[in-house]
């Protein structure tokens, strides 16, 4: 594969606890491996491919999205400490969130081992590593992308079920919630969708993790349109 084959390739890495699932994107289409054990990540020729792009994003509980105007970098700790439980070990950073005028604070200390290895093992063209960030980042970035005023990106890893909603270029939620299985990850969506007084009849939902053939019938029942991520590896 020439240098400007390569350019041409994207990878987006989701990073969890039980493993982890990447979308390749090039010219000829987009596939997904839904999800992978970490044993696999030195026999997936995926994976020892170079890429014009290359995101790594790690499902982590620990966030915060605060205006930017209100966050101080010394302080970041402290604020994440408000809202999740930070251990003495967590390594606290931030990124900027310009779509929104906010900054995401955040702990990937949990998962960081595996993160780690991808991140060494996925480069881009030039040979450089991408950075790890948290996978609500990405998550937030897509709503730019989203041509519906209703906007609904949701991801479901490791028991947590991750959400974000804005309407038009207002962000409304930026959240996750502990969900042992997937009733309950519907739970807490139709309930924010409820809060926030949004029909999901006239709304579409974008699920940037695999689901079960199941688990998407399920939502269509509600929604207008389901957009998922397929096994087509």
């Amino acid at each position: 594969m020439s240098i400007t084959d390569k350019h041409n390739i994207r990878i987006s890495i989701q990073v969890g606890l039980s493993g982890y699932s990447f979308i390749r994107e090039t010219d000829k289409g987009v596939s997904y491996s839904g999800w992978m054990s970490a044993d696999r990540i030195f026999t997936s020729p995926e994976l020892q491919s170079r890429y014009g792009q290359v995101e790594i994003g790690l499902f982590t509980p620990k966030f915060t999205l605060v205006p930017k105007h209100f966050h101080s970098p010394r302080l970041s700790a402290e604020i994440l400490s408000d809202v999740s439980a930070i251990e003495e070990s967590d390594v606290v950073d931030y990124v900027d969130v310009p779509e929104f005028g906010a900054v995401l604070v955040y702990s990937n200390t949990i998962g960081g081992s595996l993160s780690k290895v991808l991140s060494q093992s996925v480069l881009r063209a030039d040979g450089s590593q991408a950075v790890c960030l948290p996978y609500i980042y990405y998550m937030l970035r897509h709503l730019s992308s989203m041509a519906e005023y209703n906007k609904i990106v949701a991801a479901y890893a490791d028991n947590w079920l991750y959400l974000v909603i804005a309407q038009g270029r207002t962000l409304l939620l930026c959240n996750c919630f502990p969900a042992p299985d997937f009733t309950t990850a519907e739970y807490y969506i139709f309930h924010s969708l409820k809060k926030l007084q949004l029909n999901p009849e006239i709304s579409s939902i974008v699920f940037r993790t695999p689901l079960s053939v199941d688990q998407e019938m399920s939502l269509y029942r509600y929604f207008k349109n389901v957009d998922v991520c397929r096994d087509t590896m």
